[in-house]
C-alpha cells in the first residue's frame, strides 16, 4: 500500500489503513516522542495522544509537504502540550549558571550516538525540550517561542544553558572514563 493509499484511506477512516498507517510510522515516531519523554512510559503515552491527534486531523492534510514531517510535527507539539509549563519556568530559574567551557571534538568523537542521547535524556525537563526542537528539529528560536509560550530570547538562554549542561556532563563522563578505565 503507498503512502498516498493509506494517507487517503485514513481521511475516509478506513480501519485497515489506519492500522497501516501506525504500524509504519510508530517506530520514526516513537524515536522523536522518547527525545521529549522522561521515559519510554511517558514516551507511549505521547505517541499514542499522538497518534488519536492525527487520526482527528488527518482530513485536513494537504500534500503540500512531507508528510512525514507533518506527523513528526504532532507528536513535537503532543509531547510539549504534556510538559507541565509551570515546571518549565521553575526550571528555567532554578539551575546555576554554568561555566563556558570548551570541549574538545575528540571527546564528542569518542561519544556513541546512543550514549550522546542517553546524556541529552538526562537534560532537565526544559533544556531537553528546547535543546531537541533547536538541534534535532530544527525549529528557530521564534518557532520555539511560539510552541511554549516564552520568548525568542528565553529560547536562545534556555539552549544555551543545554548545550553547557551537555557540555559539563560529557566532561565528567570523560573524567570519569579517565579515572576508571575502558571497560
Amino acid at each position: 500500500m503507498t503512502e498516498a493509499a493509506i494517507i487517503l484511506g485514513c481521511q475516509q477512516e478506513r480501519p485497515d489503513c489506519q492500522r497501516e498507517l501506525v504500524i509504519r510510522s510508530s517506530p520514526m515516531l516513537m524515536t522523536v516522542a522518547r527525545r521529549y519523554a522522561a521515559d519510554d512510559h511517558a514516551a507511549r503515552d505521547i505517541l499514542q495522544d499522538a497518534f488519536i491527534a492525527v487520526l482527528q486531523n488527518i482530513r485536513h492534510y494537504q500534500a503540500t509537504g512531507s508528510f512525514e514531517a507533518w506527523l513528526r510535527r504532532i507528536v513535537v507539539t503532543t509531547a510539549l502540550k504534556r510538559m507541565n509549563k509551570a515546571a518549565f519556568r521553575r526550571e528555567q530559574n532554578g539551575l546555576p549558571q554554568l561555566p563556558d567551557t570548551l570541549i574538545e571534538p575528540a571527546v564528542y568523537s569518542q561519544l556513541g550516538a546512543e550514549q550522546l542521547m542517553a546524556l541529552i535524556q538526562r537534560l532537565p525537563d526544559g533544556y531537553r525540550q528546547i535543546f531537541n526542537l533547536s538541534v534535532i528539529e530544527g525549529y528557530c528560536h521564534e518557532e520555539i517561542a511560539e510552541l511554549l509560550g516564552i520568548s525568542p530570547a528565553s529560547s536562545r538562554s534556555q539552549l544555551s544553558r543545554a548545550r553547557r549542561r551537555l557540555q559539563e556532563m560529557i566532561l565528567q563522563q570523560e573524567k570519569t572514563s579517565y579515572v576508571t578505565g575502558p571497560v
